[in-house]
């Protein structure tokens, strides 16, 4: 169940972790909020602390977390933690152990282990939690998880999620390995502080500080990590999925037979299937969900649907034994065939903020969409799928209660990792 906050408060007093990129955005919907005080912000980047210093003036800023949790501790009760993957859990953790309040930016943590510890401590401790999923809060996707609810495409006999961002491939996804030497990090930024848990590499300018970090497997998740969140959240919901039974990935070639590119870069290309066990809303006793990126698509079949020349770039189908359901991301889902279900009309769903939804939730008003009892086996079935895109071609056997992978001791090291001296949390 939804999570609803402990007490309530005459306004919500908030700290801002990361308040660069995403992190600014995420501190300018919190800003937004009429019963939110924004006690404190921290930036590892002192350049971009000082601009977000310019949007709440009166809050203390800091560019260590952990210094920011020490000394502000009795004086917030919520956070956002918007910075890069590898440094999630650490904060969100220590957070949570606090009693505080927690928003995190999806994909949730950098590791399966991490995820399932950071969601029983959200549950255990009882706080409201929120996943970054911020469209799961918009009526496209509350719509799409409504009528699948509702059953009008039948039976769900298969899923294909994908995310083909035009552009994304050459932007974000560097083929590496990373270069060599070293360069100076600006004086602004606390190279050390930012590496935080992962291994402390060598700064190079352009690939990782501002937004790059997402292509190295130390610090990033790939591109099904960092977007499958928002893709596969309806269908979650919607279907009421469990763990699934196993997962396993193919990726493009070049990256697989580099020995060097695969222990460093995550690859530009990714086709993942998961098998779940079926449930009342399932044709059969098990079914697939497909995820496809960069240059796996999904078949002509699928796409031929809706539309093979419009067909969205980053979507959900879902293939059921009545029709079929659409699900383009941050857009209102599509009924196919179209002339099949002109009776259907949309539901009246009101506009939802979810930023906004989490503060009256931490306020005592409501429930939050992707608390992390929700949101976090989610998660947690979509970066497993990152283990087996680095053990590609190999079908990974999945035991969730004992988070075992049975018939590959070796891709169970890839669930959790070491981190550096002086970051355990």
């Amino acid at each position: 169940m939804p999570v609803l906050a402990s007490r309530p408060y005459a306004k919500l007093r908030h700290v801002s972790i990361g308040v660069g990129g995403m992190g600014r955005h995420d501190l300018q919907r919190f800003i937004a909020h009429p019963d939110v005080e924004i006690v404190a912000i921290c930036d590892v980047d002192e350049e971009r602390l000082q601009k977000a210093g310019e949007l709440v003036p009166n809050a203390r800023q800091y560019k260590d977390w952990r210094k920011l949790l020490k000394e502000e501790a009795k004086n917030f009760d919520s956070i956002n933690v918007s910075v890069p993957d590898h440094n999630h859990f650490a904060v969100a953790f220590s957070a949570i152990k606090m009693g505080k309040h927690v928003y995190c930016q999806k994909p949730m943590c950098h590791d399966v282990a991490e995820i399932r510890k950071l969601t029983e401590a959200a549950v255990e401790a009882g706080i409201v939690s929120q996943l970054g999923t911020q469209h799961a809060s918009g009526k496209g996707d509350r719509t799409a998880v409504q009528w699948i609810k509702e059953g009008h495409i039948g039976k769900i006999k298969k899923v294909y999620l994908c995310s083909n961002r035009p552009g994304a491939t050459e932007a974000y996804r560097f083929l590496g390995p990373r270069p060599d030497g070293e360069g100076t990090p600006p004086p602004t930024l606390d190279w050390d502080l930012w590496t935080g848990t992962a291994p402390l590499r060598p700064y190079h300018p352009t690939i990782y500080h501002p937004s790059k970090w997402r292509a190295w497997q130390d610090f990033g998740t790939g591109w099904s990590g960092d977007i499958g969140c928002h893709i596969f959240d309806a269908v979650w919901k919607g279907m009421g999925l469990s763990a699934p039974v196993s997962v396993h990935a193919r990726v493009q070639e070049s990256w697989e037979n580099s020995p060097e590119r695969r222990a460093d870069t995550w690859p530009q290309s990714n086709h993942i299937t998961w098998v779940f066990p079926g449930n009342e809303k399932t044709e059969e006793s098990e079914f697939t969900v497909e995820w496809f990126d960069g240059e796996f698509y999904p078949p002509e079949e699928v796409r031929s649907l809706f539309s093979l020349s419009d067909y969205p770039a980053e979507s959900a189908m879902l293939v059921g034994t009545e029709g079929a359901l659409l699900i383009a991301h941050t857009k209102m889902p599509v009924l196919l065939p179209q002339s099949k279900f002109q009776g259907i009309d949309y539901p009246e769903i009101e506009e939802r903020d979810h930023y906004h939804h989490f503060v009256d939730a931490c306020l005592g008003k409501t429930k939050t969409e992707s608390h992390f009892a929700q949101s976090g086996p989610m998660t947690e079935a979509i970066i497993l799928g990152t283990v087996a895109i680095r053990e590609p071609q190999k079908t990974l056997k999945w035991d969730p209660e004992k988070m075992k992978i049975p018939n590959h001791p070796e891709a169970e090291k890839l669930l959790s990792r070491k981190y550096r001296g002086g970051w355990k949390v």
